[in-house]
C-alpha cells in the first residue's frame, strides 16, 4: 500500500480545491471526513454517555466539530474543547462551529483543571499531519487528559493522526495520544506505520473524502506499507523438480553458536528452498550434522582466530553453482569472518550471486562499506539497531529515511529490523511491515528471517524486492501465529520455523 507524505496529502487537498476541473468546496472535504470520524466513534456511544471531542484550531480541529455536529444530530450527547486560540480557527473551522451552535451545543475553551469528566469517547482532533515540533502548553495537557480518559475506559478515536505523532516519521513529538482507533483521510501516512508511532494510532481506517483518484495517484511518497494481501507465493508447476527452487548456501556458527546457522538453515527449507547447503567450521561439523536433516551441512577448516584461509577458500568455492548465499548467523566477530565477507563479496565466481549478509558478517563490514558496491549481484543486509550502527549506519530518530538513506548511498538493499522491519531499496523505495510482536524479540528471530530471505530470493531470481518484501511479512506473519497460539513469553524462533507452513499457506495465491 502506497503512503503519503504530509507534504503530498496537503498539496493534493489544494489541488482538488482550487484546481480545474476539480474545485471541490473545502468544506465538502471536511463534511467528509466529520462523517468518517463521528461513524467510528458511535460504537463507544451505543450503551450510553457522551463524547468529548478536544480540537485544535486548524483544520484537523474544523474535523472534529464536524464529528460533534454528525453525532449531535444523531441524537448523541457531545461536548466540545478547543485547545487553540479562536484567534486563529479557519474558515470552515467556524462554519462546523456555527453549525454545532445551531444545534445548541457551543465550543468551550479547554481547562486543563477540570479534566474530561465521564467521557465514554473522546476524539482527539488537536493535531493533524502538519505538526512538526514538541507539543507544549495546553495541547500538552489535553494529550495528557485523553490519555488519563483512555486508561479510565473511554474509546480514543484521532482524525488523520494520532496528535503528537510526526506524520512522516512515526517519531513521537514530546508526548502523543494513545489511540484505540485512527480514521486518516484519503490516504495512510508513514506514521500510522514506522515505529514508534505505529503502536499510539490503533486501528487504523482509511477514508475517502472526496479526492479524485488521479490526484492521489500524484501522492506517492516511495513508501510502503507491506500488508498480508500486497504479498503471496504462488502455486507451484507439477512439472517441476527440486532444481527449480533455487540452491541456498548457509555458513555461519562457531563453537558456542551451533543454533543460528541451524535455524537460518532450517527456515530456508520451510520457505520452499529446493536445496540448501550449510557450512561451518569443523569443531561444530559433527553437532551441527545431527542437527539437520533437510539442509545438507559441510565443514570448513578453522583457525585459531576464526576461519582458516583454507576454510575461506573452501567457503567461495561452494558458490559456484549457487542462487543465493546468507552468511553471518553465529559465525563470530574474528578476522576469518572479515576474510570470508571480503571473499564472497569479491569472488569472481561468486559475482553474479546475490548474498544476504546477517549478524557477525555486519560487523565485519565496519570500515568497509565500499566493498558493498564491488558486488556485482544485489546485497542484503538484515541488521538490528545496534548492527546497524556498528557496521556504519546512523539513527536520528527517523527509521524510514535513516533506511532509504543507507541503501541508496551504498547500492545495497536494507532490512532494518524492529518492532516494524523496514526494507530500503537503492532506488529510494522503502516498506514497512505490518505485522509482528513483542514475542519475537529473542535470539535466534534474525536467523529465522535471513533463512526466509535467502530462500525466497534463490525462488525469486532478479526480483529482490518481492523476495525481501514477501520474506518480511511471511517472517513477522509467522511470528503473529506464534504469538495466537503460544502467547508472547512462551514462543521460540523454532516455533516461528515450525509455524511457517500455516503463515505460506495464509499467503498463497488463489
Amino acid at each position: 500500500m502506497l503512503l503519503s507524505s504530509a507534504d503530498n496529502m496537503r498539496d493534493a487537498d489544494r489541488r482538488a480545491i482550487t484546481e480545474e476541473p476539480y474545485k471541490i468546496p473545502s468544506i465538502a472535504l471536511m463534511e467528509k471526513a466529520s462523517h468518517a470520524v463521528a461513524e467510528a466513534a458511535i460504537p463507544w456511544l451505543r450503551d450510553g454517555g457522551c463524547a468529548v471531542i478536544l480540537c485544535g484550531s486548524g483544520n484537523n480541529g474544523g474535523d472534529g466539530v464536524g464529528a460533534a455536529v454528525e453525532l449531535k444530530k444523531a441524537g448523541y450527547p457531545v461536548r466540545v474543547l478547543l485547545t487553540g486560540s479562536r484567534d486563529h480557527t479557519t474558515p470552515d473551522w467556524r462554519e462546523m462551529a456555527r453549525r454545532l451552535e445551531a444545534l445548541g451545543t457551543c465550543v468551550e475553551d479547554f481547562d486543563p483543571d477540570r479534566g474530561l469528566g465521564m467521557a465514554a469517547v473522546v476524539i482527539d482532533a488537536i493535531f493533524g499531519i502538519g505538526l512538526n515540533k514538541s507539543v507544549g502548553g495546553r495541547a500538552l495537557a489535553a494529550i495528557e487528559a485523553i490519555n488519563a480518559a483512555h486508561t479510565a475506559g473511554a474509546g480514543v478515536v484521532s482524525a488523520d493522526i494520532a496528535s503528537g505523532v510526526e506524520a512522516d516519521t512515526g517519531r513521537i513529538l514530546g508526548a502523543a495520544v494513545r489511540s484505540d482507533c485512527t480514521v486518516t483521510f484519503s490516504m495512510a501516512k508513514p506514521g500510522h506505520f514506522a515505529e514508534p508511532g505505529c503502536t499510539f494510532c490503533g486501528r487504523l481506517t482509511i477514508a475517502d473524502i472526496g479526492i479524485p483518484g488521479d490526484i492521489l495517484a500524484a501522492c506517492g511518497s516511495g513508501v510502503h506499507a507491506v500488508l498480508d494481501e500486497d504479498v503471496s507465493l504462488p502455486h507451484r508447476n507439477p512439472l517441476s523438480h527440486k532444481g527449480d527452487y533455487g540452491k541456498v548456501l548457509v555458513l555461519g556458527g562457531s563453537v558456542g553458536y551451533t543454533g543460528a546457522p541451524t535455524l537460518c538453515a532450517r527456515s530456508a527449507v520451510r520457505s520452499g528452498a529446493g536445496l540448501v547447503y550449510l557450512g561451518v567450521p569443523a569443531p561444530i561439523y559433527n553437532i551441527t550434522a545431527m542437527k539437520n536433516d533437510e539442509a545438507m551441512p559441510f565443514s570448513l577448516p578453522d583457525g585459531k582466530d576464526g576461519l582458516s584461509p583454507l576454510g575461506v577458500d573452501t567457503a567461495v568455492e561452494r558458490l559456484a553453482g549457487m542462487d543465493v548465499c546468507a552468511a553471518g548467523p553465529g559465525l563470530g566477530r574474528s578476522r576469518g569472518t572479515v576474510a570470508l565477507v571480503d571473499a564472497l563479496l569479491h569472488a569472481e565466481s561468486g559475482s553474479g550471486i546475490p548474498l544476504v549478509l546477517d549478524a557477525d558478517a555486519l560487523s565485519a563490514l565496519q570500515g568497509h562499506l565500499e566493498w558493498l558496491r564491488e558486488h556485482a549481484a544485489p546485497v542484503i543486509l538484515t541488521p538490528h539497531e545496534g548492527e546497524f550502527v556498528r557496521m556504519g549506519g546512523l539513527l536520528t530518530g527517523n527509521r524510514v529515511e535513516d533506511a532509504r538513506r543507507f541503501a541508496a548511498a551504498h547500492g545495497c538493499v536494507l532490512v532494518l529490523k524492529g518492532h516494524r522491519c523496514i526494507a530500503a531499496f537503492p532506488d529510494g523505495e522503502a516498506y514497512i511491515a505490518t505485522r509482528g510482536n513483542p514475542g519475537m524479540a529473542k535470539g535466534g528471530s534474525g536467523d529465522v528471517l535471513t533463512g526466509i530471505v535467502a530462500a525466497l530470493c534463490a525462488q525469486f531470481p532478479g526480483a529482490e524486492k518481492r523476495a525481501v518484501t514477501t520474506a518480511m511479512q511471511l517472517h513477522a506473519l509467522a511470528g503473529d501465529l506464534c504469538k495466537a497460539a503460544l502467547g508472547e513469553y512462551a514462543m521460540t524462533a523454532t516455533d516461528m520455523i515450525a509455524m511457517l507452513p500455516e503463515a505460506t499457506i495464509k499467503l498463497m495465491e488463489g
